[in-house]
């Protein structure tokens, strides 16, 4: 095959050239592609930990916040409301809680770290809806002898004031317990164990 009047320097020069710039331009368009797969910034931020404060809320008196898209309650509990919590448990699907949600350091009769503060995920294990918190003991319209607790108002669903599921109710297991921990006595971290936590 005839050569005559080919540069083979120049025709070496343009291959480069031109794969040189197929590569940048595989580049600009790979970075996009790939840095798509990575969540936004919105995301990331849905399922960071979120600080509460514990300050100025009363015994009885409960605090929502939302955490990945759920909403959290955080209730504190008098003394007079812990005492009560054993005398329920022979009305409760799961007493001990060993078919919930939980971190382990929950499975205890209050479900927290803290006696004194609940904090627990206030969707209604049923489907989802948000139990109201009926803190008052005496008798009620779904219950005449009702200790204090949450109330599902869609499917009549009721959990004690450490959200155990009652017997005879649609809800299949207790209000689950988000991971959490205290940076110090009056602020606590949603969405992260205490150190040494599983």
């Amino acid at each position: 095959m005839p050569t005559d009047g080919v540069n083979k320097n120049r025709r070496r020069f343009l291959v480069a050239t031109t794969s040189a710039v197929g590569a940048v331009g595989a580049g600009f368009v790979a970075v996009p592609f790939i840095k798509s797969w990575n969540p936004s910034a919105k995301a990331q931020a849905v399922g960071a930990p979120v600080q509460v404060s514990l300050s100025g809320l009363q015994p009885g008196q409960i605090l929502k916040v939302q955490w990945r898209g759920q909403t959290i309650g955080v209730l504190r509990r008098s003394a007079e409301t812990l005492s009560l919590l054993p005398e329920v448990d022979q009305n409760l699907r799961d007493p001990e809680s060993r078919e919930s949600e939980q971190p382990p350091f929950a499975l205890n009769e209050g479900r927290a770290l803290r006696d004194e503060y609940l904090v627990v995920n206030m969707h209604c294990t049923h489907l989802g809806c948000v139990p109201q918190l009926v803190p008052q003991v005496g008798p009620q319209p779904f219950d005449d002898d009702w200790k204090g607790g949450f109330f599902c108002p869609c499917h009549k669903s009721k959990f004690d004031m450490a959200g155990r599921v009652y017997k005879g109710v649609p809800a299949p297991t207790n209000l689950r317990i988000p991971p959490y921990s205290y940076l110090d006595d009056r602020t606590l971290v949603i969405g992260v164990n205490p150190e040494g936590a599983v």
